[in-house]
């Protein structure tokens, strides 16, 4: 199945607000094995709604649209869409209740606009909208599949995701099940990866294997479709043994795993504290660690020594060494892993600074980038990222590597890592 994903909203076309559901529903689909070839944005227009619906019915068996099922005079999708098709619109019950509920849950007047979200197409299946008011549908005619959908996408995703995908999947499979496995990998670039497993990819039939990319990392999704879950799980397992022989070491984790929880993981496992100074990264090490559940139990605390000053009075680090070497070097670096680490007596210390960009910083070209670790009564250990100019990519690659070469380290050291 071919799919195509048309956004209606003029809001979208004057950069008011970003296409963010294209992105998702494109991910949901795709672990359904449905291509998307191409997304479409128009604007609360209805003749050039109706152009782009001839056209995507000419090159695509499923059409999605988001946005304008809401009250306003500028939400016509429905409307547009119902004429295009002949086909009749009518109240949906279920979906009136809702909306009358929740004009009286808020003890507010409801006008009589609010009574056009409950239109649907006539003949349709109604998905449910449990977040908002206007509900979704799900349309066939003439071998094709419509479907609408609402622009929030908190209304949205889990319209798709729990209303809309499982109908899809019950048309795709036939009965069998549909698994992804998503494996993660850093340290290595998606053009080396995708070289260094290409006859997978051009071998592939079921499991199929579709690489994907992220900011400073990669991953490849495996999707079985097999009559149950175990067997589907058995095929995932024997094409993820492949990969893995070929790329194991740079798999870090699966699935929702992320860099920054694999090392909460590991440092509660061994009992580990940490605390870091940052200087570039101004906390983004730290606010990325307390995203993950139990980070507590690890994350003592921490210091955000932006200003040259900053690190004297708040880190203790001397002015001869920072006049001596600057505060873009290997030295300064590790005297705020070390220091951090004894001034909240954790296990670990963690140094950040650098020159962010666009602009050089201490006479460094930006995106020259200091890491520190420093772990017991070790002296410190330092490495030098040299990044791009662009300031918070640079920020974000920092934190991610020194999440890995923090688990790197701590395992050579003998600590263990699941």
């Amino acid at each position: 199945m071919n799919a195509e994903i048309i956004a209606v909203g003029s809001e979208l076309l004057l950069g008011q607000i970003a296409n963010t559901n294209a992105k998702f529903i494109s991910s949901q689909l795709s672990e359904l094995g449905i291509n998307v070839f191409y997304h479409t944005v128009v604007g609360d227009n209805r003749d050039r709604l109706v152009e782009v619906i001839k056209l995507a019915e000419s090159r695509a068996d499923l059409i999605i649209f988001s946005g304008g099922l809401g009250p306003t005079k500028d939400d016509l999708t429905k409307e547009t869409i119902a004429a295009h098709l002949g086909v009749e619109l009518t109240s949906d019950a279920d979906a009136m209740i809702l909306i009358e509920d929740f004009f009286a849950r808020h003890k507010r007047p409801m006008t009589d606009n609010n009574r056009k979200q409950a239109l649907v197409l006539d003949g349709c299946e109604v998905l449910a909208n449990r977040h908002g008011m206007a509900p979704g549908m799900l349309f066939e005619q003439e071998e094709r599949i419509y479907i609408l959908l609402p622009g929030p996408p908190k209304e949205l995703n889990p319209m798709f995701q729990f209303e809309a995908k499982p109908k899809l999947a019950a048309r795709l499979t036939d009965g069998a099940v549909i698994v992804s496995h998503v494996l993660r990998f850093y340290g290595i670039g998606e053009a080396e990866l995708e070289e260094r497993v290409q006859a997978i990819l051009d071998t592939q039939t079921n499991p199929t294997v579709a690489p994907l990319a992220s900011d400073g990392e990669v991953m490849l999704r495996i999707t079985a479709k097999a009559q149950d879950e175990d067997e589907a799980w058995r095929l995932i397992g024997e094409k993820k043994a492949e990969i893995l022989a070929i790329v194991g070491e740079y798999q870090y984790g699966v699935d929702d795993d992320s860099l920054a929880s694999k090392m909460v993981e590991m440092l509660l496992d061994n009992g580990l504290t940490i605390a870091a100074a940052e200087s570039l990264t101004a906390g983004l090490f730290q606010s990325e660690l307390a995203e993950i559940p139990g980070a507590s139990g690890t994350l003592v605390g921490g210091v955000v020594t932006y200003a040259e000053q900053t690190k004297i009075e708040q880190l203790g680090i001397s002015e001869q060494l920072l006049t001596e070497f600057g505060v873009v070097s290997s030295e300064c670096a590790a005297a705020m892993a070390f220091n951090v680490r004894e001034k909240f007596g954790t296990h670990i210390g963690i140094g950040l600074t650098g020159a962010a960009g666009p602009e050089a910083h201490d006479n460094q070209p930006p995106g020259t980038i200091w890491v520190a670790l420093s772990i017991g009564q070790e002296e410190p250990v330092t490495y030098r990222l040299q990044l791009s100019s662009a300031r918070n990519t640079n920020r974000l690659r920092a934190v991610k590597f020194t999440y890995s070469f923090l688990m790197r380290k701590l395992v050579q050291k003998g600590y263990k890592k699941r």
